[in-house]
């Protein structure tokens, strides 16, 4: 077959005979999908654009920002608080019981004295949204002012505090990982707003009890990234250096009752799954 010939078959989308033996002999990959002849990507099974890598599970965005996605686990919506417990006092000591605090119109509020709330449900890798406001009415300074805690696998706290042209420490202001690293910027919102917290957190892994890596947390505070992906020293403690305990790898997500009633709403949290997982 002349070159000629053979420019005019591929013009006319006819292969020649030599063409059409080769592609009889390997099966063909449609582009749109992928490609079986590239490189390996290091350290995995994968080729560079491999068509049996596994596809990521589709999820449902929601129609409100900071709403949750479909995915989520809802753990406040506006409705009850039936998603969270306290530890007992008194005569219920060493159990878990109802939570007690205040629910409004949409949102609920510590009720101070009565103990932290511990999510019924546990997390270990995970995104966490929540949505907080300190009390319009101010009656102290610095950490008496709006205190409350968003107490991660309920040990590694995000400083919840009315951050509002009120002086305290650094590293115990709105946005910091309490006693341990102030936040990069200070975005804070004028009592009685709302205030968002969009956390990734990446848990501690242990083999025993030795630490095998420390926790990592990423937060974005009112949409400004003020940690990313900062190491957490260890659980938050007050005027002494955090260190780490061996825990169970999922853990309840804690809000503090720090005797201030701080208003939270919206709250959610997804776990968050390694790469390449099959579709559920």
């Amino acid at each position: 077959m002349t070159r000629q010939t053979f420019l005019k078959l591929a013009a006319a989308g006819i292969p020649a005979a030599g063409a059409r033996a080769q592609q009889a002999a390997a099966p063909q990959t449609n582009p749109d999908l992928g490609f079986t002849d590239t490189p390996m990507l290091p350290g995995l099974p994968w080729h560079v654009h491999d068509p049996a890598r596994p596809h990521p599970q589709q999820i449902r965005p929601s129609d409100k920002p900071g709403g949750p996605p479909s995915d989520a686990v809802v753990l406040f919506d506006g409705g009850d608080l039936s998603r969270w417990v306290q530890r007992g006092r008194g005569a219920d000591a060493g159990k878990l019981v109802d939570a007690r605090w205040k629910v409004g119109d949409g949102w609920f509020e510590v009720a101070p004295n009565t103990g932290d709330l511990l999510s019924r449900e546990k997390f270990g890798d995970c995104q966490i949204h929540v949505e907080w406001a300190s009390p319009t009415e101010i009656h102290a300074n610095s950490q008496g002012r709006g205190n409350s805690g968003v107490l991660i696998m309920s040990r590694y706290e995000m400083q919840v505090l009315d951050a509002w042209e009120n002086p305290t420490y650094a590293d115990g202001e709105a946005g910091a990982i309490y006693g341990q690293w102030p936040p990069l910027v200070m975005p804070a919102r004028r009592p009685g707003e709302w205030n968002s917290y969009d956390i990734a957190f990446e848990a501690p892994r242990f083999d025993g009890e030795k630490l095998v890596r420390p926790a990592y947390v990423t937060l974005f505070y009112n949409g400004v990234v003020v940690h990313n992906r900062k190491e957490i020293r260890g659980a938050m403690v007050y005027r002494k250096v955090a260190t780490y305990t061996a825990h169970a790898p999922e853990e309840a997500l804690m809000l503090q009752d720090h005797h201030n009633p701080v208003r939270y709403r919206n709250i959610w949290v997804r776990r968050l799954n390694g790469y390449d997982r099959p579709e559920a």
